[in-house]
């Protein structure tokens, strides 16, 4: 890899292991001009594909790897969208803050489920303004919720409600704004517990293992396949790399716009951040080879303000 093929916009960052040269705006204009709106999360398919959630319509906006606008998809009852998870299967699930319902789309995006009921928040029930949903290999659907509640919903993969857990507060166990969760490899539940500034730890029946602090108002959760660390968007803004046997922050490095929204990574270990800003835009934190970061830095200055 050379420093032209980084790209002229690129500089580099690095989260204590690896270096990145960091492409903000990733996408490119679509071919009608169009480009991202105000967006909360992004993810990617098992193609490299990446699909960009809005909260405008189109909802959804879906990127080849090379950064080209393939698709844009919406749909009537995507009448505000924050969460977003692709799973194994490539099936596509939205949470609807303020609609409060989930809904999955199947690989050819045709509506296959739906939890809760278009516009009726519950108290403590599925939904009151749910945030994020991850879905395990298995198919089990976990949902924070989120806004309005202050709770992680279980679901068994054809929909039924298995168990929640969760209060308002800052004692252990009790949240302030969860809004993202993502579960481990080995069944562990993480929840970004936003305004209590932690990422608080379970297990699958919802008992409480573990709080990893230090953090500032966590916003997105993403771990690699192999579930040995997990990365973190805080409002601060930056990323942070922590060790997922007891959430030791190993690395940190810079995020950009107003803060990083939305986090997602790919098998290379790129990662992929939904910056929110006065432009809302992709920026792609390519991962470079151990020899790269030195002369990358010699051919990028950092932007101005750093």
């Amino acid at each position: 890899m050379s420093i032209e093929t980084c790209g002229s916009n690129a500089f580099v960052v690095t989260d204590g292991a690896d270096h990145y040269a960091v492409h903000r705006p990733w996408q490119l204009r679509g071919a009608d001009g169009s480009d991202v709106q105000a967006f909360s999360q992004l993810s990617l398919d098992r193609h490299g594909r990446v699909f960009v959630l809005q909260r405008t319509n189109p909802a959804l906006r879906i990127y080849t790897p090379d950064g080209v606008l393939e698709r844009s998809f919406h749909h009537p009852q995507l009448t505000s969208a924050h969460g977003l998870h692709v799973d194994t299967q490539d099936r596509v699930w939205i949470t609807t803050y303020d609609a409060h319902q989930v809904l999955a789309f199947d690989i050819d995006l045709r509506l296959v489920q739906v939890l809760g009921v278009h516009n009726l928040p519950s108290w403590e029930q599925p939904f009151n303004h749910p945030t994020g949903v991850h879905v395990t290999g298995a198919g089990d659907i976990y949902v924070s919720d989120g806004y309005g509640n202050a709770r992680i919903h279980h679901f068994a993969p054809d929909g039924h409600l298995l168990r929640s857990w969760g209060r308002p507060g800052h004692e252990p166990g009790a949240f302030n704004t969860p809004h993202a969760v993502w579960v481990l490899p080995d069944g562990r539940v993480l929840c970004a517990d936003r305004d209590n500034d932690r990422i608080q730890v379970f297990d699958a029946a919802g008992a409480l293992l573990a709080i990893w602090d230090g953090l500032v108002r966590p916003m997105a959760l993403w771990a690699p396949a192999d579930g040995r660390t997990v990365y973190v968007t805080e409002q601060v803004p930056r990323i942070s790399r922590l060790d997922a046997s007891d959430g030791r922050v190993l690395g940190r490095a810079r995020a950009f716009g107003i803060y990083a929204h939305g986090l997602a990574g790919d098998a290379e270990g790129n990662l992929y951040v939904a910056e929110q800003g006065a432009v809302s835009m992709v920026a792609k934190y390519q991962k470079l080879p151990a020899a790269m970061p030195t002369q990358a830095r010699a051919g990028h200055a950092p932007p101005a303000g750093l």
